[in-house]
């Protein structure tokens, strides 16, 4: 079966068909003056459109199917006010059990989750229909355990272009680890212990990598798997290093027995699955094999490759393999990801010999809930993707899986009600948590000691400009350079701009020691006070929206792509309810701000990442509504880089609207002092200027500074002011002997 099946679009419909009392679940619980079960919200989110059917007639639910043509159908079964448990399928007063595979049409959804008891005939006739995957309950269950799946599979779906072998391992994994405390329970049958496995069932098949290239016949990729089955030797070999992880999880402190470790693992597995099911090959070059390889057999090459993950994550391997396999690119990606999904185990448990203290607190991770520790053996790059995937705010698969710390990095995305409700299944089972409120509040965190420095300062330091860099727009993957200048690069940069208000963060990630070919040497005037900061970003994954390019692109279309953008990064807080005519609601100079022309000026100067090399108030805020001819404001140029740091900056990554530049003195993109040209609007490294009587890079850099005019330009003026003087001589001579 071909994989593309079973992989979500770009944008994933969802048609959820709620019936029965299922609204007044929540107000009930309410009242009773329990606790209430914090139910997720069916709703958008990521990837996820969802479109609801509350109590439909068949023929509505056929309406919608043609209108909406879901790839995930949710069939949620009556929720009975008086018991925990799910019933059955009843739309208003019908039952429509026995009608749901008659009622679903062509085009069929590539998923229909049934969130009902004993489903296992309707989920035979389904698939039999032809539906690829049935997700379905083969037993009674309760609400807040089918809440807690559908949760985890809905937020591995949203954060990631999944497939749906995996996204269902995933939330599988999450259910065994919060809702049961082993895989099988047991009941008396007619005198007879019967062993029943719970959880959700699905019916399917298990994706695979297909090796074959397109040349390549049938009948021949048949006999290579049959060749490649029989050989103990693989046809590519990955050398990985191996490093343990501390994994924080949210719960009160239990035995690391095999149950809880292996559903961590499965569930962390399906997590990698993804993420290199869905990665492309970028470069790829010849390297040395490493020392513990030995001799390699005549024709065995090294490679060392390139990777960009599902979510942007770049990784790179080091792989050996026969030449027709390394030097095919699509070939040599297929054998990666084989390697990696079919023939790799990725996680491993590590047995804990220190002694347990019970459950920790902090004040950054999973909102002050108590977490414990479980240490996890995983490949190097492995733990480079997780904590990439661990510092996005709309990733959610973590979550899913109770994950709210790895190795000191915080989940960015794991908030009170996700804690609220994975504690929730800890009630019961230990007495421990009856000491802690579920719904606690998360501790204050005490201010930054930047700021404390600030209050404390009287007559504080100037800020100093920060250094500009160049800005291309073709991203390269430069994984790969000496880490010892990186290492001083990195704590030159926290000396100089991590106590500065106003400047941007940079992170520089632990890297290899190999050299690359370094970028020109910028030979500067005189000396910089401060060492050069690079902050190229790295590349993100982009929007994939159909709008116009910016210089033609209309206001209304650019905010509603800004608007949808900001919801699919999951910062839904800078989306009113009102939509586009209360957008954005930051305000200045008593009018709402200019988003539009606010982006199109820095754009249009080398983006963000220009730094002071743009004048923010005399290039930008000149050109928006918000400013007025008897404008007073102060400090307006960092307000409008905060502004855009928050609305705009992620766009701009994700969308190909700034040019390129590189100097137009040394023709290099390296970095250095940037400046613009007030006539030809070319950009120029500063300290290539050797022109005698120029100020200083912070005459120019700073908000109210000088206009930087480029040689060509100067030299053009000075043609026209020279022919100008002469003409008017000549004239002048003429006139007299006349």
């Amino acid at each position: 079966m071909s994989t593309v099946k079973g992989l979500a679009r770009e944008r994933c419909s969802l048609l959820a068909v709620l019936c029965g009392n299922y609204v007044d679940r929540h107000k009930i619980e309410e009242t009773e003056g329990t606790v209430p079960y914090p139910f997720p919200e069916i709703a958008s989110a990521g990837r996820v459109e969802v479109h609801k059917l509350v109590n439909p007639t068949f023929d509505q639910f056929k309406e919608a199917q043609r209108s909406v043509q879901p790839i995930i159908l949710f069939c949620q079964g009556e929720q009975l006010s008086d018991i925990e448990e799910i019933g059955s399928l009843i739309w208003g007063t019908t039952d429509a059990s026995d009608s749901i595979a008659s009622l679903i049409d062509p085009p069929l959804p590539t998923i229909v989750y049934l969130e009902v008891p004993n489903g296992e005939d309707i989920a035979q006739s389904l698939h039999f229909k032809g539906v690829p995957y049935v997700i379905y309950w083969k037993n009674q269950f309760s609400s807040y355990s089918a809440s807690h799946f559908r949760e985890a599979l809905l937020s591995c779906v949203q954060s990631s272009l999944s497939h749906t072998w995996d996204a269902f391992q995933l939330a599988n994994a999450s259910f065994r680890l919060y809702c049961t405390k082993s895989n099988r329970t047991s009941r008396e049958t007619d005198g007879q212990r019967v062993h029943i496995r719970l959880g959700p069932r699905l019916l399917g098949v298990a994706p695979k990598i297909p090796i074959s290239t397109p040349e390549t016949s049938k009948a021949e990729a048949e006999e290579e798997e049959e060749q490649d089955s029989s050989e103990t030797s693989p046809v590519i070999k990955i050398y990985e290093e191996d490093v343990d992880i501390r994994l924080l999880i949210c719960g009160l402190q239990c035995a690391q027995d095999a149950f809880l470790l292996g559903s961590l693992e499965d569930g962390l597995s399906a997590l990698l699955n993804v993420e290199i099911r869905g990665s492309k090959l970028q470069n790829r070059v010849s390297a040395a094999p490493p020392l513990e390889a030995g001799t390699l057999n005549h024709g065995i090459v090294t490679m060392r490759c390139d990777l960009t993950t599902c979510n942007s994550t770049h990784i790179s391997l080091l792989v050996s393999g026969g030449a027709e396999n390394c030097f095919d690119d699509q070939l040599l990606e297929m054998h990666i990801k084989n390697e990696l999904i079919e023939k790799s185990r990725l996680v491993r448990p590590v047995p804990s010999s220190e002694k347990s203290y019970g459950p920790q607190h902090s004040l950054t991770v999973a909102c002050g809930a108590p977490v414990f520790e479980v240490r996890m053996a995983v490949p190097k790059w492995t733990s480079q993707v997780l904590k990439h995937l661990a510092k996005e705010a709309s990733y959610r698969s973590l979550v899913a899986l109770g994950i709210a710390s790895l190795d000191g990095t915080p989940v960015a995305s794991f908030d009170r009600r996700d804690a609220n409700r994975l504690l929730f299944f800890c009630r019961d089972n230990k007495k421990e948590l009856q000491n802690i409120p579920l719904n606690f509040h998360p501790l204050r965190c005490p201010s930054c000691p930047t700021e404390e420095r600030a209050k404390r300062s009287v007559n504080p330091r100037p800020v100093s400009s920060m250094r500009p860099v160049p800005h291309s727009r073709k991203h390269k993957l430069g994984l790969y350079f000496d880490s010892e200048k990186s290492s001083n690069r990195q704590e030159q940069s926290a000396v100089n701009s991590g106590n500065k208000p106003g400047s941007v963060p940079v992170t520089i990630p632990a890297v290899k020691q190999y050299l690359v070919r370094s970028a020109p040497k910028v030979v500067h005037r005189k000396p910089l006070s401060q060492p050069v900061v690079p902050i190229n970003p790295l590349p993100m994954k982009k929007h994939g929206c159909t709008r116009f390019p910016i210089r033609i692109c209309s206001e209304e279309e650019f905010l509603k792509d800004v608007m949808q953008f900001l919801v699919q990064r999951g910062h839904n807080k800078l989306v009113p309810q009102g939509g586009l005519s209360e957008f954005p609601e930051a305000i200045l100079n008593a009018k709402r701000l200019d988003l539009y022309n606010l982006y199109k000026e820095v754009v249009s100067r080398g983006g963000f990442y220009v730094g002071n090399g743009i004048n923010w108030k005399g290039q930008v805020f000149s050109k928006m509504r918000n400013h007025t001819i008897s404008n007073k404001m102060t400090g307006v140029g960092n307000t409008l880089k905060r502004h855009y740091e928050t609305y705009l900056l992620e766009y701009e990554l994700a969308h190909d609207d700034v040019d390129g530049e590189c100097c137009l003195l040394c023709r290099s993109s390296a970095p250095g002092d940037w400046v613009n040209c007030g006539l030809c609007g070319e950009w120029a490294h500063f300290g290539c200027d050797r022109r005698q009587g120029l100020g200083t890079f912070k005459d120019y850099s700073k908000t109210d500074g000088l206009e930087y005019i480029c040689p060509h330009c100067s030299v053009t003026s000075s043609k026209k002011r020279m022919k100008l003087s002469n003409g008017l001589s000549t004239m002048r001579t003429i006139a007299s002997n006349a």
